[in-house]
């Protein structure tokens, strides 16, 4: 499979590289109509192109949605369209970060979808992404919240009531071959999140942890987790709610 098709901060090849896994051995032990992972990698209208999906894709795979989801944010690179009010504050955080690229900023100005085009001359970005390590797709990136900065004197022209930004964020490239930029110890806690998912698949279950739910009466279980380590290795890069 393309390594550009799988929503992942680490590279298909580097990861069965890293772990020595054989491609001769790397499949589910499922008919693909019992297999779980069949849809989740290659989509619900793939049964007649049917290939035996990958146990490394499906860990890697698995290991980034639940990486972000204890993250509370999208780590991986993708486009993402948001609406923001305006109201006295020129300077408007966007959601997901770090930013690589606005590509589009609509001006709202009543109930009804996007309207006129906010040219960049208009806004900026905060931090900035021109001229610094933040416009080199490959390069290291600020891991902080990104704001667009409104110009007081379009704010002053208009009747805004908020705008429609469009824009990419993430780390990864969307060109094919091994994705760039996301920082060691995030790819560190993907790979060994991965590879615990692995071992557990396999019936090794090293470096089990978990937590039990209620007082484990009536049908409660142990709750499984990730990782005592990967959890501190993801500790910079969790959303934090004011």
């Amino acid at each position: 499979m393309n390594n550009g098709e799988l929503h992942t901060l680490i590279s298909l090849p580097d990861f069965k590289s890293i772990l020595t896994i054989d491609d001769r051995e790397d499949c589910l032990d499922f008919t693909s109509a019992q297999n779980p992972g069949h849809e989740f990698l290659h989509g619900k209208n793939s049964a007649n192109s049917f290939q035996p999906p990958s146990l490394a894709a499906f860990c890697l795979v698995t290991a980034t949605f639940t990486i972000e989801q204890y993250c509370k944010r999208w780590l991986v690179l993708k486009r993402h369209i948001e609406r923001i009010e305006v109201y006295a504050d020129l300077l408007l955080p966007l959601r997901e970060y770090p930013v690589r690229e606005v590509l589009t900023v609509y001006a709202l100005g009543g109930r009804d979808g996007a309207g006129e085009i906010i040219e960049p001359d208009s806004y900026q970005v905060v931090p900035d992404l021109e001229g610094g390590e933040g416009c080199d797709p490959c390069g290291a990136i600020e891991d902080t919240v990104y704001s667009l900065s409104l110009s007081p004197a379009y704010r002053r022209g208009t009747s805004l009531a908020g705008i429609k930004a469009v824009y990419r964020a993430g780390y990864g490239c969307e060109e094919a071959g091994p994705p760039c930029g996301a920082p060691a110890d995030l790819a560190s806690a993907c790979l060994e999140l991965a590879a615990w998912n692995m071992a557990r698949y396999r019936g090794r279950r090293i470096g089990l942890t978990g937590a039990m739910r209620g007082k484990g009466q009536d049908g409660e279980h142990l709750e499984l987790s990730m990782p005592e380590n990967v959890r501190v290795l993801l500790e910079p890069y969790r959303r934090r709610i004011i």
